[in-house]
């Protein structure tokens, strides 16, 4: 395995451990979402890079996505959705961080997840 895939998959995996030790503390819901969002974001990086691709300088998973949707599967919806929670979280001035309100524990839940998801499949690929 390349050292830059590798490195991201290590990234990813810090997150993924941030999420699942933040996941059920009280008033953190958000902190677990966005750890959730950079997981599957670098997971996504990794990825492209293992694509001989340089991952660009973007949070958009989408985006990433869409530089490997031909080798990975994954629920758009859900990834749109962390979208949202991760330019959220960076800008406090939001009302919100999902359309129905600021994400709950079943919201960080589902996300921890997705993102496990995500990151094992990536892993398997790789």
């Amino acid at each position: 395995m390349k050292p830059a895939v590798a490195k991201w998959l290590e990234f990813a995996e810090i997150d993924l451990r941030a999420a699942r030790q933040l996941l059920g503390e009280v008033g953190l819901s958000s902190v677990v979402c966005f750890h959730a969002q950079q997981c599957v974001e670098k997971s996504l990086k990794a990825l492209i890079e293992f694509k001989g691709l340089n991952p660009p300088k973007s949070h958009d998973v989408i985006m990433l996505f869409g530089q490997v949707d031909d080798i990975i599967e994954l629920e758009e919806d859900t990834l749109a959705k962390l979208n949202q929670i991760y330019i959220d979280a960076r800008y406090p001035a939001s009302l919100s961080l999902l359309p129905e309100g600021p994400p709950d524990l079943e919201d960080a839940k589902g996300f921890c997840e997705f993102d496990e998801e995500v990151y094992n499949r990536a892993t398997a690929l790789l």
